[in-house]
Order: structure tokens, then C-alpha cells, then sequence
């Protein structure tokens, strides 16, 4: 990536040599070119919030930027692009969504997030630290942004217009008002689970602002605690990409005797899922992980992995953080250990599961789902 600080060498998080996907796009290209054509001044306090893979906080980090990000994935990725470009450790702060804010910002970049509702929270969080002074810049692609985000900075700090498009991308120009008043964040959200879906029917599930389907149940979660398997006998079960934890606390609510791994790359998801477990005053085992997977987890340890995959990152439709999963499941099972995988139909899981584990079941389907079985032999 071409900047006004230099030319650099980024990647996402985990490195992969196959992967086409560029770790920028035109929206950090056109943010950090306004930077710079208005001279904006970067001496102060510079707060970074969304950056996907660090490109922003890189090309700024002799300015000493603070990243915010809910994302591990995305903290990984900064670390290793910022240590690319040679600047001394410690010269970025890297803070998640669950960490207290600077008390002062002079400058505030927004990178829009595909959540108006982690936008929200991050902007509510930061609003008292922002003054008359503040630069606030979003950024974005066209697609990004709408008419509910630009309604959403203008609510929460001041007066909001965006500028013309370059490249499919488009930036956010907000003047803070400090004084004004804001009602307060509505989150964590919490509601109550509708009967007729196992150990967790009538029981409550909280979710912090941007995890998947925040006000309702999911209808693949909803078909996959429908068929949970018995655990009876099962010592560790990983709820893989927990989100709020809700299929995970199922697992603890009907086998006390499990020990329930709950993990996912966001901050505000394993957050939810560990709300979510003390909400309903679970007996048991417990551990609640942010991370890539199941890095980290011994080689044969696990009985059982539960998995709803995502197919987006960001943006990008992908099958990459699916096959990851898969893949950190397969080494993390012993012997005989199993993986169950919730999915839409069109997404063809089936024929990945086979390639890996050589074997896989259909347990149930409806017209959008299926929900499969690998063993581990």
C-alpha cells in the first residue's frame, strides 16, 4: 500500500500465501490521503476504531495511534504489519471494544463497521472524549454507508455530510458538539429464549453490540439446539465461534459433568457467551476464550466441537474461516471425537468434512439447513 509515510507490505491474519484478499481497500487509500491533502494534525491524540487488518494504524504509526478493534483477528494482523514496517514495539496501542477508551481524542478515524450496532456502542463509549476540536473522519465503501450511519454520528456526537465518492469509497465528515445530550446504549441487549429448543427453552441470552442476530434467535442456531447430540459421558466440548454462547450453555445446562470451551476472534461475542452462561447460573466447567480457533488447544484433547461457521469476512464472502475451523477441529479431536457443523444447504460443508475427515453424516435438514457429523478416526 502507496502512502504519504511510505510503502508497505500488509497481510491479513492468519498469513495465508493463497489468499487473494487484500489486507486495504480504496476507503484507507482515500481516508489517508485526506490526511494529508487537509493537513490535518496528528500531534494530539490519534483513535483508530474498525480498522479491518491494521492498514490505517500502520501507515500511521509514528503518530502513535490507539487501535480499537473487536476483532483478534485483526489485532493479530496489526501487530505483525506494524513490526513489517520497523517501527519500535509499543509505538501502537492496541485496545479491543471491551477495553476503557482514551480519556481525550483529538483525532478520531472511523473505519464503518458492517454492525450499526457495534458502530453505535463505539461511538457512545468515545462520545466523552471528544471535544470541540476533535477531527472526526469515517470511511467506507459506497455499499458501506447509509443513510441509518450518517443518522447515527450525527445523533451520537454532531452535524454529519459525506463526501463525494472516489474509487467506490466515500468518507464520513462529522463536527462534534460535546454538550449535546445522548440517551444511553441500549446494550447489552437480553431476551428470553422461546420454548421447544432443549435445556435452554425460557432461559435468557445477552448479547453485546455487533454479535450475529443481537435481538432474536438465529434460525441456525434455533435448528441446531433442536438436535443437539448427548453429551453424557463427554468430557470437553467447544462451542467453536461461540457468538453469544447460547448452544454452548445448552451443552453445560443439560451435562453439568462437561467442560464447556466457549471461543471466537470477537471480544464482544466471548463477552455475550460468558454473560450469557452466569445469566442462567450454570453449574460446571467453564472457560471462555478470545482467539483464531482453536490455536492453542492440545492436539487430541476435545470430544466434541459444535460449529456454526461464518461465511463472511467483513465484506468478502469466503469459505476460508470455515475450512480453518474444520481443520483446527480435526487436530484438536481425539480419536472417535466428533464435529457437528450447521449450515446452509448451498454452502456444500458436506464435501470439505469428507476431504478432512473422511466421512460425513447428514443428521437433519430442512429446505435451508443441513447440521453434519464428522468423526475423527
Amino acid at each position: 500500500m502507496k502512502t504519504h509515510w511510505g510503502e508497505f507490505e500488509l497481510s491479513r491474519f492468519p498469513e495465508d500465501p493463497r489468499d487473494r484478499l487484500r489486507a486495504w481497500d480504496s476507503s484507507d487509500e482515500y481516508l489517508l490521503r485526506h490526511l494529508v491533502d487537509e493537513q490535518v494534525p496528528l500531534s494530539g491524540t490519534v483513535v483508530v476504531v474498525g480498522d479491518r487488518w491494521g492498514a490505517l494504524v500502520t501507515a500511521l504509526a509514528e503518530h502513535r495511534p490507539a487501535q480499537i478493534t473487536d476483532s483478534f483477528l485483526t489485532r493479530e494482523a496489526t501487530r505483525a504489519n506494524v513490526a513489517r514496517r520497523g517501527v519500535e514495539a509499543g509505538s501502537v496501542g492496541l485496545l479491543t471494544t471491551r477495553d476503557t477508551p482514551p480519556a481525550r481524542v483529538d483525532v478520531l478515524l472511523v473505519r464503518v463497521p458492517k454492525s450499526l450496532a457495534l458502530l453505535e456502542d463505539q461511538l457512545l463509549r468515545l462520545a466523552p472524549a471528544v471535544h470541540e476540536g476533535t477531527v472526526v473522519v469515517g470511511t467506507g465503501m459506497v455499499k458501506e454507508i447509509h443513510t441509518s450511519t450518517l443518522r447515527l454520528f450525527e445523533r451520537i456526537l454532531g452535524p454529519t455530510r459525506t463526501s463525494l465518492a472516489e474509487k467506490k469509497a466515500r468518507l464520513i465528515f462529522c463536527t462534534p458538539e460535546p454538550a449535546r445530550e445522548r440517551a444511553g446504549s441500549p446494550w447489552p441487549y437480553s431476551y428470553l429464549l422461546p420454548d421447544g429448543i432443549g435445556p435452554v427453552s425460557g432461559r435468557t441470552v445477552v448479547n453485546h453490540a455487533g454479535v450475529f442476530c443481537a435481538d432474536r434467535l438465529d434460525v441456525g442456531t434455533r435448528f441446531l439446539l433442536r438436535h443437539l447430540p448427548d453429551t453424557k459421558g463427554l468430557r470437553r466440548v467447544v462451542d467453536l465461534g461461540c457468538g453469544n454462547g447460547v448452544v454452548g450453555t445448552a451443552v453445560a445446562l443439560a451435562d453439568p459433568e462437561a467442560e464447556v470451551l466457549f471461543v471466537d476472534e470477537s471480544y464482544q461475542a466471548v463477552a455475550s457467551a460468558e454473560a450469557t452462561y452466569q445469566v442462567n447460573d450454570v453449574s460446571g466447567q467453564a472457560e471462555f476464550r478470545v482467539g483464531d480457533g482453536l490455536a492453542g488447544v492440545p492436539s487430541g484433547s476435545v470430544d466434541l466441537v459444535l460449529n456454526n461457521p461464518p461465511f463472511h469476512s467483513h465484506q468478502a464472502t469466503t469459505d476460508a474461516t470455515a475450512w480453518r475451523m474444520f481443520t483446527d477441529a480435526e487436530r484438536a479431536l481425539r480419536s472417535g471425537g466428533e464435529l457437528w457443523v450447521i449450515g446452509n444447504r448451498h454452502l456444500g460443508y458436506h464435501v470439505k468434512l469428507r476431504r478432512l475427515f473422511g466421512n460425513s453424516r447428514l443428521v437433519a435438514s430442512d429446505p435451508k439447513f443441513v447440521l453434519l457429523r464428522a468423526v475423527k478416526r
